[in-house]
Order: structure tokens, then sequence, then C-alpha cells
């Protein structure tokens, strides 16, 4: 009788919110035993797939974790538990210290207790601060200008102090503007309150915003507005599920840029939504944030070398279509 390959078990902390949701998906169509643990402040139940176990609670709860870990043979831990608001990182940094440092300290070391040694981290390219040269690659400075990327990066350090120390495997993925909707339409993006370029310009599509406005329009690119990268969030599951794979099967631990390497202007993504979306809106000019640099675009080389990862939805055009879809026939609303 031929031998039944045993589930491969994963813990997702965040697995409710926007990105992690997505990596369930991608988990539980390769065929992983997903157990999701999110405390619901910024997920939502109805995006976790019925197919995973939910547990709400607390990633800092002792008592959880210890449960989880006692109840499955859990082989690694895909962290997307982070806060991650800029402005409300530098009004009330204690908050960021305390969710994105203290807590996942706390979940490693719990980690460390059960002998899990695979780590699998949602980082930033906040870590970098303001770019000294594009595009910007694992080697550029790290100089966070908030206390949001701060955190991040002081994940990082702790993380290879634990491989130097414990032995711990770890992953440190950081994107640059994760965007896009599962393109069957089941989740996609629903943060309250929405920030992100793309859903706030598909909001202004759809009637739910009198406004968008473009923040300066004179910055030195091709049409005056800000360049970023933007990457499709099945995208960003498909490069965490591979780095996974790497560090198990590999010796050394890994992190990667995750971009398309190319970037859309503010006024692209404007066009583009009214072209996708046969929908017109207004837009208003304001002048420039503070701290916005004209251009931040991601070098994602040695995640392709090393992953063989590749983007699949590049398209600016295929992207907003995939929002879009999911704007219109949200499953469920806030």
């Amino acid at each position: 009788m031929a031998s039944v390959k045993k589930q491969e078990t994963i813990l997702v902390v965040g697995g409710a919110g926007y990105i992690g949701s997505h990596m369930v998906l991608l988990l539980i169509r390769r065929d992983y035993h997903v157990v999701v643990l999110d405390d619901l402040s910024s997920g939502h139940q109805q995006a976790v797939d019925p197919a995973a176990e939910l547990i709400i609670g607390d990633m800092a709860d002792a008592a959880i974790l210890q449960d989880i870990f006692n109840r499955h043979n859990i082989s690694a831990v895909m962290h997307f538990a982070a806060f991650m608001l800029i402005d409300v990182s530098v009004a009330n940094p204690s908050e960021y210290y305390q969710n994105n440092v203290f807590k996942t300290l706390f979940l490693l070391d719990q980690m460390r207790t059960a002998g899990i040694n695979y780590f699998i981290f949602s980082s930033t390219a906040a870590v970098f601060g303001e770019s000294h040269y594009l595009p910007i690659d694992n080697a550029h400075p790290k100089n966070p200008v908030n206390p949001y990327g701060s955190s991040k990066l002081m994940v990082e350090r702790i993380l290879a102090d634990y491989a130097r120390a414990y032995g711990m495997r770890y992953a440190v993925l950081r994107y640059f503007n994760a965007c896009g909707a599962d393109p069957q339409g089941r989740i996609g993006e629903l943060h309250d309150p929405e920030t992100h370029l793309i859903p706030v310009a598909l909001q202004a599509a759809a009637g739910r915003r009198e406004h968008f406005f473009i923040f300066g329009n004179d910055y030195d690119t091709e049409d005056g507005t800000c360049r970023r990268d933007y990457i499709h969030v099945c995208d960003l599951a498909d490069a965490h599920l591979l780095a996974l794979e790497k560090i198990k099967h590999e010796a050394g631990n890994v992190s990667y840029n995750l971009g398309n390497g190319n970037g859309f202007t503010v006024q692209q993504v404007v066009d583009t939504v009214k072209q996708v979306t046969g929908c017109d809106f207004i837009v208003q000019q304001q002048a420039r944030r503070a701290g916005d640099p004209a251009a931040l675009i991601a070098d994602a080389s040695n995640a392709q070398n090393e992953l063989g990862w590749k983007p699949n939805y590049q398209d600016l055009t295929t992207i907003i279509q995939h929002a879009w879809q999911w704007e219109q026939s949200r499953v469920f609303r806030l």
C-alpha cells in the first residue's frame, strides 16, 4: 500500500488580514494544513478560508500559543500581524514597538520553547528610509525615518541574532506597495481607514469618496507625481512560500526585496483606474507631504535569481482590474 504524505501544518499569524489571508489561500491550494491566529483588530474573520482553523487571540498570549503548539505539529510560522500605519506610528510609537517588536519577540521565544525553528517575516521597504539610489537592493543603507520602519528593522536584527544564538531559520520579505486582490474575487484589500493609493482611487471611482487627492505634482518624474513600485498581493504570497521552501531545504537565512522593479506614478494609477472602471472622479492637487520621496523602486533580482520567483501580475491594468472586481462585489464589508 502506498504511503500517504502527511499534511504539513503552518501557523499564519495575522492570517485574517489583507496579505495574510491571501497567503492562507495559497497554502491551502498547495495542500498545507493552516492554522490562523489573529486578534481581528484589523483583520476580518470572513477573509479566512474555511479550510483553515481560525483561532481568535493575541500573538503574545502564552496560553493560546502553547495550546496551538501542543495540539498541532507546526513546522513553520508566518508572521503578518504588524501594525502598519506610518502616521499612527509617529503619533503613538509605544503602541507600535509593543505590537511589532515586543509581541514578535514573545512569539519567537514561544516558538523556541516548542522547538519550531522556521520563521517567515513580513517586513517592509520602510526599513530603508530615504532612498540613496534606485532601484533599492538588499545592500541599500537601512535608516528608517518613522517608528513603523524602525520596528520592522528591529525584528530583522533580532532574527539575525536568534539565528546565530539559537539556530533559528528565517526569511525576511520586504515589499514596497502591496496591491490587487484574489483574481477570483474571494478576498481583497479592506482597511479601516483605507490609506493605500489604489483602493482609495477605486473608492473615488465607486462614488464612496468625493475627491481623490494627489500630493505633489512637481517631483522629478515623467509627470511630476510620485512613482511607486506596486506588487500584486498574490505575487507576494508566492514569494513567501518559495522562501519557506528555500530555508527548509538549503542552509542559510535570506532576505529579499519584492517589487516589479519598474513602478508607476500616481497619475498613471489615476488614469488607469478611470480607464478600467469607466468612471470619472474629481482629482484635486495638494501640496507635497513631508517625507515623500520622488520614487521608490525595488531591486528584486535576488528573489528572482535565488527563488526562481517572477511576478505574474506586473501589468497595472490587471492589478487594478482585480482590485476593482473586489471593490464592486465584496463578499463581506466592514
